[in-house]
């Protein structure tokens, strides 16, 4: 692309889609220029430092002079001031997903990573593997992988990897996001309900799932969770590609993983056949299962798996997945991006097998809009049993009464509906050599630096 490539304005700009489109529409020479209800660091002094103009809330005087088109987010609908000026005026329009196929990802390998759960670790595991194969991709994740420090880029090949999500599209177009991506490779992690904001039940979900099933050429490759019930119905619905079965406990499936004892490393077996092993210190079989299905994809494009388990070796993480954010007064704060009961467990089953005489304390808050409609109200306590002891952050808004939580938990849970008196109750509790992991999706009022400050406090002796 050249700098003359025209010009966008993208409605919604600071979400983490929206915008990695905007600095991979930057890099390909497009004018960009973006506007959001709420502009702040660290998206806006990223996007800004990438050379676009942002500006706050959603005014129709943004859109003068008009761009060659407007790019409308999916948290935008009908009423909002810039929705209706564009539709007034008959702007050129498209949503996010759409214009990323029709202008960047045609032509190009698409290796899509769909599920409920870990996403944004698997294709960041994937991307950085071609990366390590030389093969220089390009990718939107909806994370930050430490190996790059930026969660999109365009990239020096064919290679695209993004992660794909079953989230709906625009005001204008209801279907889900990874619909438009045209994948020749495919992941499917997982399928279980989310989402209750847009979709009814699972078998909703899993109609959209088969949607993009559909749409894999015969010449691609799925890459299958052989132990899910729910993608094995979606792919009794009719499937075209070849099929590669993923298994991280060791199962019948083309790919397995054979952990170790110790839980250090892996085995990876292909059809059978040892073909390598892993030896590293991620937590949790879910991140093993994350890998294998890296590996697998990556094998797809021609990656050996020696290459691929050597970049893994190396692999760094990805922001706000179970991420170090401090240590004070000998506790460890974890930052989790969970936000589903399934993803809370499996972190925490994950940390306890890593770090079994270490005590864990929970900090959860309920954001998604899933959690906030009470759809897991009833598995969430649950969820928490490898904790020793958990907090639940209860907003003014919150629909639903978070007893629930506390009387369904196999271990000590409080609520409470003050951040500053949460953040006295676990420091007051927290003992050197503690882990305080922090679950949430949002920034949940900084509160990990909170910890840390009142534990550093506390540990000087001032509180």
């Amino acid at each position: 692309m050249t700098a003359t490539a025209g010009s966008i304005h993208i409605l919604g700009i600071c979400g983490t889609f929206m915008g990695g489109l905007a600095r991979l529409a930057r890099e390909a020479g497009y004018r960009v220029t973006g506007s959001d209800a709420n502009v702040y660091p660290p998206m806006s002094t990223q996007l800004e430092a990438a050379g676009i103009r942002l500006q706050e809330g959603y005014r129709a005087e943004h859109l003068r002079p008009a761009p060659d088109c407007v790019v409308v987010g999916n948290a935008l609908s009908r009423g909002n001031p810039a929705v209706e000026y564009l539709l007034d005026e008959d702007l050129v329009y498209d949503s996010g997903p759409g214009w990323l196929s029709r202008h960047l990802l045609q032509g190009r390998w698409v290796l899509a990573v769909a599920g409920t759960h870990g996403k944004t670790t698997t294709a960041s595991m994937l991307a950085w593997i071609l990366e390590h194969a030389g093969l220089a991709p390009g990718f939107l994740i909806g994370g930050v992988p430490h190996n790059f420090g930026v969660s999109a880029r365009l990239g020096g090949s064919r290679f695209f990897v993004i992660e794909a999500d079953e989230y709906d599209t625009a005001f204008f177009d209801k279907r889900a996001k990874f619909v438009h991506y045209r994948p020749r490779t495919l992941v499917l992690n997982n399928l279980e309900f989310d989402h209750a904001d847009i979709y009814p039940d699972l078998a909703s979900i899993q109609r959209q799932f088969h949607h993009l099933v559909r749409i894999l050429p015969a010449t691609g490759r799925l890459l299958v969770n052989a132990a899910d019930p729910a993608l094995a119905e979606v792919l009794a619905m009719g499937c075209w590609t070849p099929v590669e079965r993923v298994s991280a406990a060791g199962g019948a499936a083309e790919w397995a993983a054979l952990p170790d004892a110790a839980g250090s490393g892996f085995q990876v077996r292909f059809r059978g056949k040892v073909v390598g092993r892993l030896d590293w210190t991620v937590p949790g079989g879910h991140n093993r299962h994350n890998a294998l299905s890296a590996i697998a994809a990556a094998h797809h494009v021609g990656v050996p798996v020696s290459t691929a388990l050597a970049a893994l070796a190396r692999f760094e993480g990805v922001a706000r997945r179970l991420e170090v954010r401090g240590v004070a007064a000998g506790v460890t704060v974890y930052d989790d991006f969970a936000h589903h009961p399934t993803a809370v467990a499996t972190t925490l089953e994950g940390l306890r097998g890593q770090q079994p005489a270490r005590r864990l304390l929970v900090v959860l808050e309920p954001r998604s809009n899933t959690m906030r409609l009470g759809v897991h109200r009833r598995t969430l306590g649950p969820a928490l049993a490898a904790a020793d002891r958990a907090w639940l952050y209860q907003p003014p808004d919150l629909g639903w009464e978070p007893g629930e939580v506390a009387a369904s938990a196999p271990v000590p849970v409080r609520v409470a509906g003050d951040i500053d008196a949460l953040v006295a109750e676990v420091v007051a509790e927290a003992r050197p050599g503690d882990a305080v992991v922090v679950m949430s999706n949002g920034a949940f009022g900084g509160i990990h630096q909170r910890l840390l400050d009142a534990l550093g406090r506390r540990e000087a002796g001032h509180g």
